[in-house]
């Protein structure tokens, strides 16, 4: 701005471009502003843009040879004066907070009155008198801006940097408008005051305060500072320079009466700071005699109607902290702590943001003054807050009421700690007190007589008893099963200062009640209740036994939760153990009474049913389980709920005889549901036992492979179908088994992923595609570079450290993020899979592409707005087509093997493909030649 008023200076004949380019740098500067400071209110800022601007365009306008256009400029220059005032004002709006301030206002109006008649002597009159009233706008609107400025310095509250600046920007431009007003400036050098105005207007708003111009200002008492009162004091000798008598008797009879106004307010300000002193005095000696908090309580009550005038409205609520067992809410504990540290200081907050218990008493009132009441080194507790005084009454009176209210919280903090501590003496010097430390045991001691009445009993009788058994019988008063007593007798009837049987009961309920807990819990589940794997084995040999009497079955059921762990992983592990406690409990509500319910660690469960004469009755017990467990379940206060699916392995007894047999035929029929599907239940066959072996046995190998490394990669490609034209290559694992050869993906990755070990297995394919596509991009030209396409499931996002895991890698190998593409199966789509998005954007943020894999139709997640970038599609659907095209997804179509289906996908605007047309499955050396020849179909 400073070079644009130079050049405007130096350079005449570009002084109207120049004089616009200020003007848009001040705007551009007011957008900038508004927008990097986060400016809530932006009314005034975009009313002073508009100002800006109709002054940078009327006078580029005014100062045109064109009529027509000179007219307009005026029109604009006139329309700029109210705009600015209005900024101003609503400023002032804002920082008072639509609060009047009457010491403010007569101080801004008798320097305005007194500005008023030296314009209307030297410019506004002669102008007037000329008949030129487009000439007499100019001094009037700059008046009127000189009036609005003059109330926003007078505003209470704190400067703010934006606003000093805003002024002496508006100051400068008053002062060069009546410079030349006057004659005194050429127009070229006043105009310069604009740049002042536009300079001014920019760093405002990008100054950091400017955003509280439009907050209220904590508002004091308005008194006459010295430099306001000299500067009134100099408007009475100004007037005197004026030679117009008519203008001198006018604007005297109008200074006089705002002058008394003034006066009037600052006499009233101080009989209130005298009354209010005399309140506080009374205050004083009431809490000083105040016996109780309800005393303390109507002192302060009464000290603050006696602050505020007569008959004004208001509400007083003492708040003092009492003993509760529930813990203290985060939000209560927070505000406690700030008042702690804040000590007794008075703040204006809104009524609704106070606690609940005080907002119900002062809800006539929006605000109210909040003073804590803090007292350091208390001598009776360590908690330095004593309470919190709330005052409410009409919003111009809070203001003026702060000081004497933190004042009246200090005294009554004081009075409530007296309180206390003569309460404290009184408690200590009490003889109950010290008789109860003394006399309090645990046992209860009786003196018997020979007739068994029970002549004595210690105090603790009572507490034990519930009684006073003084006068009773003693075999009246050990009749009671309500609590178990341990009883000792000592023969003292010798014993002349005792002459009577001494017995001494002692309570052991709760010893025993602890016993038989401890008995529970040695054969029942902590969490659940159900019986523990120790007890079900005990229940299930003497059923076993009662069956080879009686000839009934005895059936098995092994209950496992699937994907339990995602639970865990994704909710936490008390939302985990709610699932697991309601699960036990309608595994039990689905049995019969003679049958029992088990809980053998972790997401297992299992049940004993006895005394059928038919196997299908215990697959009907497994039917209601699964059923019972169909309905979702609440994990949390929030709503959350989870559906708990399980698979049910079931034997009878006709399988086999002994417990331990029957255990692992329904531990083998758990494991054939899982493999079929989950969610259902299998019964034991003679024949599964030979396919569970086997399955076992690819488990041990795969994780000998896992550790050994018996895993290679094959690429193939993705082209381009315009073009036949690899531009990417899917990673595809295979396993080298020492027995079988190569092992395909279906056969062992639903292994992998019911035993974890697909983790290791997606890091190793990961990290070995990524360092083979750096090979080949080393190799290859920068326009035949390909991407890699890498398989990953969704229990890899759910371990820690995945999204960490990947960029390690890619940055390991060099590779840039949109050289790889993740692809997930269309089941991510399903469920609660909020973690697994997350991940995927912000991976999908860092540049790394994401597809959906083996999409047949139209998915029935909803696709929007989630991160992919591609659609994998099996077989030639033109709704998905369509749906990837409407979404602006990639569609790749997977198992073309003919030029007819590859013309097919061409015309339904599929562009890329991926099948045994262009190449099997090759080793990254065979991929790289084909990157680097013409791909010959096979």
């Amino acid at each position: 701005m400073v070079a644009l008023g130079a050049a405007f200076s130096l350079m005449p004949s570009a002084q109207p471009a120049l004089h616009l380019a200020a003007g848009l740098s001040a705007i551009a500067a007011i957008l900038l502003g508004v927008r990097r400071n986060r400016a809530d209110d932006r009314d005034p800022w975009s009313l002073l843009g508009a100002a800006v601007l109709a002054s940078a365009l009327g006078v580029v306008a005014y100062g045109s040879d064109s009529p027509r256009v000179h007219q307009l400029g005026a029109g604009l220059l006139l329309a700029a004066y109210p705009a600015l005032a209005g900024v101003l004002w609503i400023f002032i709006r804002r920082r008072t907070g639509r609060v009047g301030d009457r010491a403010a206002l007569l101080d801004a109006l008798i320097l305005t009155t007194g500005g008023a008649l030296l314009g209307w002597t030297f410019l506004l009159g002669p102008r007037a008198a000329a008949g030129d009233w487009l000439m007499f706008a100019y001094p009037a609107g700059d008046l009127l801006c000189l009036g609005v400025l003059l109330r926003l310095l007078t505003a209470a509250g704190r400067r703010v940097p934006a606003g000093g600046l805003l002024g002496a920007g508006v100051s400068v431009m008053l002062v060069a408008d009546v410079g030349s007003e006057l004659g005194r400036l050429s127009d070229s050098v006043s105009v310069l005051g604009r740049f002042a105005l536009y300079a001014a207007a920019g760093l405002a708003a990008l100054h950091p305060s400017m955003t509280e111009l439009s907050r209220p200002a904590e508002r004091t008492p308005a008194e006459g500072s010295r430099r306001r009162l000299a500067l009134l004091g100099l408007v009475a000798p100004v007037v005197l320079l004026t030679g117009d008598p008519t203008a001198v008797a006018v604007l005297s009879a109008l200074m006089f009466l705002l002058v008394l106004a003034r006066m009037a307010g600052i006499m009233r300000n101080h009989r209130r700071a005298l009354a209010r002193e005399r309140a506080l005095r009374e205050a004083s000696a009431a809490l000083v005699s105040a016996a109780d908090v309800e005393a303390v309580a109507d002192a302060v009550r009464i000290a603050v109607a006696d602050l505020l005038p007569p008959g004004t409205p208001h509400g007083v609520v003492l708040a003092m902290p009492f003993a509760q067992d529930e813990p203290v809410s985060a939000g209560a504990a927070a505000q406690a702590a700030v008042d702690r540290e804040a000590g007794t200081v008075a703040r204006i907050v809104a009524t609704r943001d106070v606690d609940w218990a005080v907002q119900v008493r002062l809800t006539q009132f929006s605000t109210a003054l909040r003073c804590p009441m803090v007292l350091r080194d208390r001598p009776t507790t360590a908690e330095p807050l004593v309470g919190v005084l709330h005052v409410a009454a009409p919003d111009d009176e809070l203001p003026g009421l702060r000081r004497a209210i933190e004042v009246l919280a200090g005294q009554a903090a004081l009075a409530l700690e007296r309180i206390e501590l003569v309460r404290e003496v009184a408690r200590r010097d009490s003889e109950n007190y010290f008789r109860a430390l003394v006399r309090n045991t645990a046992d209860v001691i009786l003196i018997v007589d020979e007739d068994e009445s029970i002549r004595y009993a210690s105090p603790s009788a009572v507490r034990v008893l519930g009684f006073d058994p003084s006068g009773k019988s003693l075999p009246s008063v050990l009749e009671p099963a309500e609590i178990v007593l341990e009883v000792q007798c000592s023969d003292l009837r010798d014993d002349p200062t005792v002459a009577g049987l001494v017995y001494t009961l002692r309570d052991v309920t709760e010893q025993r009640r602890l016993e038989e807990k401890l008995t529970h819990q040695a054969f029942h589940d902590a969490m659940t209740g159900l019986a523990n794997r120790t007890l079900f084995q005990d229940r299930l040999e003497h059923a076993l036994a009662r069956g080879a009497r009686d000839g009934s079955l005895v059936g098995v059921l092994f209950i496992d939760l699937d994907d339990f762990k995602m639970v865990n992983d994704t909710h936490g592990h008390a939302a985990g153990d709610a699932l697991l406690t309601e699960v036990a409990k309608r595994i039990a509500r689905a049995l019969r009474a003679d049958d029992t319910a088990s809980r053998l660690g972790g997401d297992e469960f299992a049940a004993l049913i006895e005394n059928v004469r038919d196997p299908v009755a215990v697959e009907e017990t497994a039917t209601r389980i699964l059923t019972a467990l169909a309905e979702p379940v609440v994990v949390d206060g929030s709503g959350l709920t989870v559906t708990a699916v399980a698979s049910i392995g079931i034997t009878v007894t006709p399988e086999a005889a002994e417990a331990d047999e029957l255990l692992r035929q329904a531990d083998l029929a758990l494991y054939v549901a899982k493999g079929a599907g989950k969610n259902q239940w299998r019964r034991f066959e003679s024949r599964q036992h030979g396919a569970m072996v086997e399955r076992v046995e690819l488990r041990s190998a795969l994780e000998h492979a896992v550790h050994e490394g018996h895993f290679l990669l094959n690429y193939q490609p993705i082209v381009d179908l315009s073009s036949d034209r690899p531009v990417g290559f899917e990673a595809l694992v295979r396993w080298y088994h020492p027995n079988r050869g190569v092992v395909a993906p279906a056969e062992f990755i639903a292994v992998a992923e019911e035993s974890g070990l697909i983790v290791p297995i997606g890091r190793w394919v990961l990290q070995q595609a990524l360092h083979t596509v750096a090979q080949w991009r080393h190799v290859l030209p920068a326009d035949r570079q390909p991407y890699v396409s890498v398989n990953v499931s969704v229990r890899q996002f759910r371990e820690t450290g995945f999204v960490a895991e990947i960029r390690a890698a890619l940055e390991a190998a060099g590779v840039p993020p949109h050289a790889l593409m993740l692809e997930l199966t269309e089941s991510v789509l399903t469920g609660d899979q909020d973690p697994v998005w997350r991940d995927l954007a912000e991976l999908r943020t860092y540049g790394v592409r994401v597809a959906i894999d083996d999409v047949s139709s139209p998915p029935a997640g909803d696709l929007t707005g989630r991160p992919i970038d591609v659609l994998k599609i099996v077989s030639a659907a033109p709704d998905v087509v369509e749906l990837a095209r409407s979404l602006n997804l990639t569609v790749i179509a997977e198992g073309v093997e003919s030029s007819a289906y590859r013309d097919l996908l061409a015309a339904l605007g599929c562009r890329l493909g991926q099948g045994y047309l262009w190449s099997s499955p090759v080793d990254g050396t065979e991929a790289l030649s084909q990157m680097a020849a013409t791909i010959v179909r096979v």
